[in-house]
């Protein structure tokens, strides 16, 4: 094999390490920065909000629901 291949083998392999080196440290990056962030936490609160709204309003519902029951009832007696 002649040199100029050999360096051009080596060129090119050096090429592709230092892309996929670069590729894999963009990647780590990113995920401590999703790691750092409080979206997840965010979320989190807000999902509890609303199921605590969902089961307050639900109650506000159930509790209408009964008195206007015994309001009936107690106009038709």
């Amino acid at each position: 094999m002649n040199v100029a291949k050999i360096h051009d083998r080596m060129h090119i392999k050096t090429f592709w390490e230092k892309k996929i080196n670069t590729e894999f440290q963009y990647a780590e990056t990113e995920e401590q920065r999703k790691n750092k962030s409080s979206l997840d936490k965010l979320r989190g609160e807000w999902l509890v909000r609303l199921e605590n709204r969902t089961k307050h309003l639900k109650k506000l519902n159930d509790s209408y629901i009964k008195k206007v029951k015994v309001e009936k009832s107690a106009d038709q007696t």
